[in-house]
C-alpha cells in the first residue's frame, strides 16, 4: 500500500459517479463561499490569467467541462462565446441554471461526466475545464473525450493545479527574519490518486468556516511530464503553456495570496486539435 490517505484498492474503484458524490456535497458550500468573495485565488489572479491566455472567442461555440456554479462559464458568454456547460454535480448545476435565469447569458447547462460527454462528435470550436481535470479519475479519458467533441481545428484550454508544487510533501522554508523563502516539495513522482483533502478558502471568516463545512476533494496527482504525455498521446497539439500568479497590488491588498510570487501554484495548458 502507497503512503498516503487512500490504498490502491480504494484509488482503483473510485470512479466518476463517486467523485461526483463528494463535489454535490461540496458544492451549497462552495457556491455560497465562492459567490461571497472568498475564492481570492481563482477571482484575482487564476481566472484572469486564464482569460488572458485565451484566444479569441467570440461567435464561437464552446464547453465548459466540469463548470462548478458556473462563475467562469458566464466570464467566457461575457465575451461573446456561445457557452454550453457541464457538471457532474446536480447542485451545481441548479445554482448555475439559477444564475442564467437572474442574469441570462443565454447558456445552456447540462448534468453529465467529463468522461462521457453527451454531445456527439465534432460539436465545439473550443473547449474549456477550470480546475476541474484534476479532480477526475482517468484525465486520459476526459481528454479523449474533449478531443472527440471538439471540431477539427478547435482547442482545449484547461487549468491544474500545479503539478511540480502540489505535491504529496510540501512545506515552506523561512529565512533569518522568518519570511517564507523557498517551499520545499517531495513525492513528485508519487502518482497518486482518490485521497480526499480537507479544506476552505483560507480567507473565510471564522463565523463562516463554522457555518460551513470543509470541502473534501478528491484528488488525483500526475507529473507534469504524464499531463504533456497524455495530451500528445490524444492527438492534441500543445499550444502555449501559462503560469498566473498575482500582481504586487493584489498581494497589497490580499496579502496571503504573496506565496503565489514565490512558486506557482497554478498551470494553464493550450493544446489544439489538428485540423
Amino acid at each position: 500500500m502507497l503512503p498516503n490517505s487512500c490504498g490502491w484498492d480504494i484509488i482503483n474503484c473510485m470512479d466518476d459517479r463517486e467523485v461526483g458524490k463528494y463535489w454535490d456535497e461540496n458544492a451549497r458550500a462552495w457556491t455560497d463561499l465562492s459567490r461571497l468573495g472568498y475564492d481570492i485565488c481563482r477571482d484575482q489572479f487564476n481566472t484572469p490569467g486564464f482569460v488572458a491566455m485565451l484566444p479569441e472567442v467570440k461567435g464561437l461555440e464552446g464547453l465548459d467541462i466540469g463548470c462548478g456554479e458556473g462563475s467562469n462559464t458566464r466570464i467566457f458568454a461575457s465575451l461573446g462565446a456561445s457557452m454550453i456547460a457541464l457538471d457532474i454535480s446536480p447542485t451545481f448545476i441548479g445554482a448555475a441554471k439559477a444564475m442564467e435565469q437572474e442574469k441570462p447569458l443565454g447558456i445552456k447547462y447540462v448534468l453529465g461526466s467529463a468522461l462521457d460527454l453527451p454531445f456527439e462528435d465534432s460539436s465545439f470550436d473550443f473547449c474549456v475545464a477550470t480546475m476541474s481535470f484534476m479532480d477526475i479519475p482517468g484525465p486520459e479519458k476526459a481528454l479523449v473525450e474533449a478531443f472527440r467533441v471538439l471540431k477539427p481545428g478547435g482547442f482545449l484550454q484547461f487549468s491544474i493545479t500545479h503539478p511540480c508544487f502540489d505535491t504529496p510533501v510540501r512545506f515552506w522554508v523561512f529565512d533569518e527574519d522568518g519570511n517564507k523563502k523557498a517551499l520545499a516539495v517531495g513525492g513528485y513522482f508519487d502518482e497518486l490518486g482518490g485521497d480526499i483533502l480537507e479544506w476552505i478558502f483560507a480567507v473565510t471568516p471564522q463565523e463562516l468556516k463554522d457555518k460551513y463545512p470543509k470541502f473534501k476533494t478528491p484528488c488525483f496527482r500526475k507529473t507534469l511530464g504524464s499531463w504533456i504525455n497524455m495530451i500528445v498521446d490524444t492527438g492534441f497539439i500543445v499550444e502555449r503553456l501559462g503560469e498566473p500568479r498575482p500582481t504586487e497590488e493584489v498581494c497589497e491588498k490580499y496579502p496571503s495570496l504573496a506565496d503565489a510570487r514565490l512558486v506557482s501554484l497554478f498551470l494553464h495548458i493550450r493544446a489544439r486539435k489538428p485540423g
